[in-house]
């Protein structure tokens, strides 16, 4: 079953506007010129993607991909809407996917779009466009093609690998924090924490506490399923943070002489997780 909250987010993560994915801040079928550019799009997507989904995702900023949501949607005017305008109509459906920072009534619209198999085309004239058109993707833009009209598939195997990344797959996950934590490391102090429902870190070390601070050495930590690993020697002292939206490791450096030594702060890591499945991990220096 595919967690469309994960679908969305992985789009957005890992895709800028191309031939089978679309987003918007908002749709507006209420007027010509919102209902005839919605259903250009469809039916570019449609036709751009005769074997596969193609999606439209509403609420989000176009220009750093946040998630602002829009109000709830009734699904039964977009499949009136298509199948009054398009000829040989895809299966489309639209859904209301909440996300749990956005406001009460906000969510994010989802629209799925599978065509039949036939080139998809306006049925009648509505406002700019005339009856008869037909719209692929070229990139990020649809356009209007009057020759060479010709189905191809292009995308099966990207947006296949995109619905499997958001499948729910708890067995994977949990094998992976469990042999991180149970197989690789069972002689250290180990635990993790999960982030914006998608990203889970592991990290074990050796934990010592000095004057009600913990610190930890030979340290491991791991973006499970992410494919990214960070590691600490036996002779690194670190301090591990975290809260909703970040992990933060603080790497420190014995200095001093006898009963003088001290640690001080000698740099800063953190990786910060956005609710549109991205992440970035930073570090500065500041000793």
């Amino acid at each position: 079953m595919i967690n469309k909250r994960l679908l969305v987010k992985n789009l957005l993560a890992h895709n800028d506007e191309n031939s089978f994915y679309d987003k918007k801040r908002f749709i507006s079928i209420g007027e010509k010129e919102g209902k005839a550019k919605f259903l250009k799009h469809v039916c570019a997507l449609a036709n751009s993607n005769p074997l596969n989904n193609s999606f439209i995702v509403i609420g989000v900023e176009d220009a750093d991909n946040e998630i602002v949501g829009v109000d709830f949607f009734d699904d039964s005017k977009i499949q009136n809407l298509v199948n009054a305008y398009l000829d040989n109509p895809p299966i489309i459906s639209y859904e209301n996917i909440p996300f749990p920072h956005l406001p009460e009534g906000k969510v994010v619209g989802l629209v799925t779009i599978r065509s039949n198999g036939k080139v998809c085309a306006l049925r009648k004239n509505i406002w700019k466009y005339y009856g008869g058109s037909v719209f692929f993707r070229e990139g990020s833009i649809s356009l209007p093609k009057a020759y060479g009209i010709e189905l191809k598939d292009i995308n099966s195997e990207k947006v296949a690998t995109i619905e499997q990344h958001a499948r729910n797959n708890i067995e994977l996950t949990l094998d992976a924090v469990i042999n991180f934590m149970n197989t690789r490391h069972p002689d250290l102090t180990s635990d993790y924490k999960v982030f914006k429902e998608q990203f889970v870190v592991c990290w074990a070390g050796n934990k010592k506490k000095i004057k009600n601070k913990t610190y930890y050495s030979r340290v491991d930590i791991e973006l499970i399923n992410e494919q990214v690993k960070l590691f600490y020697s036996a002779l690194d002292e670190i301090t591990i943070n975290y809260d909703d939206d970040s992990f933060k490791t603080l790497e420190y450096v014995q200095l001093g002489l006898g009963s003088q030594q001290r640690y001080y702060p000698l740099e800063e890591m953190v990786i910060t997780f956005s609710e549109n499945g991205k992440y970035t991990i930073n570090s500065k220096l500041v000793f």
